[in-house]
């Protein structure tokens, strides 16, 4: 299901559902960042996807990063809550979301990189080379609240 996604502006659809997801903020010993790059529309990005039924929402991100990456994790804190109604995504099929997303931080604790149908390419990056890569504004600021290891959760 093709997507697009409209931050701040004003020819953006309207929204018309609000799904819950996930997304992990995953950094190794090293302090590299885990990072995907879509298959959907080839931008880098940290793992993560919508809730489903019978899960909790940290259980989402657990899943949402080994489905994208081979990486097992463990949630180990809450980076924040992105919900910006200035930001949505539509689908070919007419649902246009209002952005509703959690970001945890989590430690990588098995597995090896592998792609998936939704990430042809899984890197750890270190932090210095994310300017290099395409990133969406909206992904990148949960990587920048993610890379400031504050104590309080980011919310909007």
């Amino acid at each position: 299901m093709p997507k697009r996604d409209y931050l701040n502006d004003p020819a953006a659809p309207k929204a018309n559902s609000i799904v819950p997801a996930a997304s992990a903020f995953v950094q190794d010993d090293a302090g590299r960042v885990l990072m995907i790059r879509r298959t959907d529309n080839d931008l880098w990005a940290i793992p993560g996807g919508g809730q489903d039924v019978g899960e909790t929402i940290a259980q989402t991100a657990v899943r949402e990063t080994l489905e994208e990456t081979g990486i097992d994790i463990e949630v180990t804190g809450l980076v924040g809550i992105y919900s910006n109604p200035a930001h949505v995504i539509s689908y070919d099929d007419g649902e246009v979301r209002q952005e509703f997303s959690v970001c945890f931080r989590a430690s990588p604790v098995g597995g090896e990189p592998r792609t998936s149908s939704e990430s042809r390419e899984v890197h750890w990056v270190e932090p210095a080379e994310l300017d290099g890569l395409n990133i969406y504004p909206s992904v990148r600021l949960r990587i920048n609240h993610g890379l400031t290891a504050s104590a309080a959760p980011y919310y909007d």
